[in-house]
């Protein structure tokens, strides 16, 4: 199966609007599109967000008959669809059915052959609308995936109208490009089943394996990667035999299985965490003492450790190159789904010494809030 990558990701989510407000203030995400029943999108209002290469659908049902409804009741904001690009979308529907897949959607097709307003002049100067065809089938959980075919620059004829981003959400150059990759949480027991399903449905490797132990907690974890390289995810289940961590707390408050964070790839984490920190997203943090060891572990890095030191950054290496990440503070009412970014110095795995930093980081923000927010959700139920 010929995976290009990550086209989009689309969250179902309570309020759409007010989701997109913070992602463009605090992350630097731009409005560029619109839908809802005016354009064909019933029982729902969605709006397509840009920064760099990575693009983002929020989607709110405007009724109980819209699959956002049930989404958000069951598991709060989340990810619902990862979409692949793809340059057959009827042939990858096809073979991922073919190998067990459930269809969720067969394939359709958009055609528009102008640009559907203003919005859309700069992109339609080179090659004026466009033909996308789709096609959705069953990834994990409540996590789906759509194929989708490109050919034009139109996003989505006749769902997704474009839009000029607004001067409110800034017009500064891009800190971010694409999506390096997904985190998925499984309970225990299914990661091999998760990791065998990507391996014969869609094509996806092997490509990484570590068990985690952090304290008297532990999981496992697997990374599957398409054959092109584009598409990455890290599937988690915790280990049942050490006391209760993260996983566990997502598996609970999220309500089963589901996307733990997105990674945004960046060429330069300093100033991405700086600017972002500085319009109010908040960052995992790190003790001095990482850093203390930091050159015994790693030796020498590209990136000075006096750059990374104040803003929490971890650095780790692979046989490839080094690699600089941190985690975001999750901002969803239940502490689920967060965001982290990376910056690959021809790193193209994942440090076996950062997984555990970065769980440790992770772990240090979440245990002030378990109480809280376990009984919080035990009350929604």
């Amino acid at each position: 199966m010929d995976i290009l990558g990550i086209d989009h990701v689309e969250f179902y989510v309570g309020d759409a609007r007010q989701s997109a407000f913070f992602l463009c203030t605090a992350f630097g995400f731009h409005v560029v599109g619109h839908g809802g029943p005016e354009t064909g999108l019933d029982a729902q209002r969605t709006l397509l967000l840009r920064h760099g290469d990575s693009h983002v659908l929020l989607t709110s049902a405007l009724n109980g008959g819209h699959p956002a409804d049930g989404y958000v009741s069951r598991h709060g904001d989340g990810v619902a669809v990862i979409a692949f690009a793809v340059q057959d979308a009827v042939a990858c529907y096809e073979q991922a059915v073919a190998a067990g897949a459930r269809s969720v959607e067969p394939p359709r097709v958009a055609k528009s052959t102008v640009a559907d307003n203003a919005g859309a002049r700069r992109a339609a100067l080179d090659n004026p609308g466009g033909t996308v065809t789709t096609a959705v089938v069953e990834g994990f959980g409540d996590v789906v995936h759509r194929f989708v075919q490109r050919e034009g620059t139109a996003f989505w004829p006749g769902a997704i109208e474009p839009q000029v981003p607004a001067s409110a959400e800034g017009t500064g150059p891009d800190l971010v490009r694409a999506i390096d990759h997904a985190a998925f949480c499984v309970p225990a027991g299914e990661l091999e089943a998760t990791v065998e399903h990507y391996q014969r449905v869609f094509g996806f490797k092997l490509i990484f394996e570590e068990y985690v132990e952090v304290g008297t907690q532990g999981m496992y974890s697997q990374v599957v990667q398409s054959p092109s390289g584009a598409a990455t995810f890290t599937i988690i289940q915790p280990d049942m035999s050490r006391d209760r961590g993260q996983i566990d707390d997502f598996l609970a408050w999220h309500g089963g299985p589901g996307v733990q964070h997105l990674a945004l790839s960046t060429d330069d984490i300093v100033s991405a965490v700086r600017t972002f920190s500085g319009n109010g997203a908040g960052f995992a943090e790190t003790p001095a003492a990482y850093y203390d060891v930091l050159g015994e572990r790693v030796g020498a890095t590209d990136l000075p450790v006096d750059r990374l030191r104040p803003l929490g950054i971890l650095v780790d290496r692979d046989h490839w190159g080094q690699m600089y990440q941190i985690f975001s503070k999750s901002m969803h009412i239940r502490r689920t789904y967060f965001w982290e970014l990376i910056e690959r110095h021809g790193a193209k795995t994942f440090g076996t010494s950062n997984i555990p930093a970065l769980y440790a980081a992770k772990e240090r923000e979440l245990a002030d809030v378990r109480e809280s927010v376990d009984m919080g959700v035990a009350g929604q139920r």
